[in-house]
């Protein structure tokens, strides 16, 4: 299929061409939104061609070198992960954001925006000039789809990456958390980042249920990894540990300034790693 484009209503951009589904939005003088859609429009056929030409580094697993990589998507892909290369993780664990981040930066070089906001399913990049801000929901459980929390990112702050991942989202994880989001200076280390504390939130229990990843989906760049794809009601001690290995993983990468903030949950419990702006009133433990 190739790429398609459209505007939504208010005034937003939709970019689909086979996985990558981009919702972008842009404030500023009419002109200026207008030639940042238009620059969007024309470089994305590019990037899915580009990602599949280096398929076969970017789904290996990162080792005491970065692969070796061309496209600048990819590029991010590979500086998102390296900070994990300890474990296993391959530069496919920050495509959706590296997506996200790469649309966003060609459209703020086109066009003096007051901000911006390209989507990739969630894993989201974020533009604020001076003295603007924005603020974006939190859903802690897809099954059930409310918002938990509220996040506010103003021009100040560091933050211009959101992303989520869990067990229930579209991406494999290793863990049982139901979400992560994930506040980080960029949106691939956003993304990098939460699936790396998602893992984290993990315990061993009989309800839980595994398959190796590619029994799963045979594209998967996880091999025979086990996946979480099942997770049955658990006592809430259980959760509470699951949380807080994933809290302690968070605060790790806090620490190294790798994130801004964390917002974990799993089965109505809540962990909060560093500062969201205007927590809701929170069903947290």
């Amino acid at each position: 299929m190739s790429a398609q484009a459209s505007l939504l209503p208010g005034n937003r951009l939709h970019l689909h061409h086979g996985p990558i589904d981009l919702v972008i939005s842009a404030d500023g003088d009419a002109a200026d939104v207008r030639r940042a859609y238009q620059v969007a429009a024309a470089m994305f056929p590019n990037i899915l061609p580009e990602l599949v030409a280096e398929l076969a580094s970017l789904r290996a697993p990162v080792d005491v070198a970065p692969p070796y990589v061309c496209g600048p998507v990819a590029r991010r892909m590979v500086n998102a992960v390296w900070p994990y290369r300890e474990v296993f993780i391959t530069p496919m664990a920050a495509v959706a954001g590296a997506v996200a981040e790469h649309v966003l930066a060609l459209m703020a070089e086109a066009a003096p925006l007051r901000r911006a906001i390209v989507n990739n399913g969630g894993d989201i990049a974020i533009h604020l000039a001076e003295g603007q801000s924005m603020r974006a929901g939190v859903v802690g459980d897809l099954s059930l789809p409310r918002m938990d929390a509220t996040i506010e990112i103003a021009s100040g702050d560091l933050v211009r990456g959101i992303a989520t991942s869990g067990w229930r989202g579209r991406s494999q994880s290793l863990g049982i958390a139901d979400s992560v989001t994930v506040l980080a200076p960029s949106a691939a280390m956003a993304d990098a980042a939460a699936t790396m504390i998602a893992n984290a939130v993990n315990i061993d229990d009989p309800t839980i249920e595994r398959l190796p990843a590619c029994d799963v989906r045979d594209d998967s760049d996880l091999g025979d990894l086990p996946v979480t794809v099942a997770v049955g009601l658990l006592p809430s001690q259980k959760v509470a540990l699951a949380l807080e290995n994933g809290a302690q993983r968070a605060a790790e990468l806090q620490a190294r300034g790798l994130i801004a903030a964390a917002y974990l949950q799993l089965q109505n419990q809540v962990r909060v790693v560093g500062a969201l702006r205007q927590p809701l009133p929170s069903r947290a433990a």
